[in-house]
């Protein structure tokens, strides 16, 4: 039985935009890279930071990616609150296969952070075990308060059926 429906095949190219309720800040700069055990100065000291010509300090590059800071809502039943497309399928696990990181700009303390997510593909493929299984490609554009954009994320998830 075929995974790739033409009602999944009409998510494609599906838009959702968040935006972050607040600046970025300072403190989520310093908490972040603590849980990275990253003491690059650059990430909290200011006058370090515009010693090496930044406005002030910068986030650690892949802060900006952590959708589930601009999400505005509950935590799915996992606990997870960050973006997810909720597509119609069923006895299907998710198994995240990789992301495709761009940094583009540095994200300071007070930008105001744009996340764009597009549902670029689906695609059902084979599996060695037999059936098949969908591989879902999605875009992640993360904006600053002024259009600019900061970086991507190209995200891969797989669908696989329980057996």
């Amino acid at each position: 039985m075929a995974l790739l429906t033409d009602e999944l095949k009409s998510w494609i190219g599906r838009e959702v935009q968040y935006v972050a309720p607040e600046p970025l800040s300072t403190a989520s700069i310093r908490y972040f890279a603590s849980a990275l055990r990253d003491d690059n100065p650059l990430y909290r000291d200011d006058e370090f930071a515009r010693d090496s010509g930044h406005p002030s300090v910068i986030a650690p590059p892949t802060l900006v990616c952590e959708t589930c800071q601009y999400v505005d809502g509950q935590a799915n039943d996992d606990g997870y609150l960050g973006h997810e497309w909720d597509l119609p399928l069923t006895h299907c696990r998710l198994i995240r296969a990789g992301n495709d990181y761009e940094f583009l700009q540095p994200v300071l303390a007070s930008d105001v952070i744009t996340a764009k997510w597009t549902l670029e593909s689906i695609d059902e493929r084979s599996r060695s075990k037999g059936g098949t299984q969908l591989f879902v490609v999605s875009l992640a554009q993360y904006f600053n308060q002024d259009g600019t954009l900061l970086a991507t994320n190209r995200e891969t998830v797989v669908y696989q059926p329980i057996a």
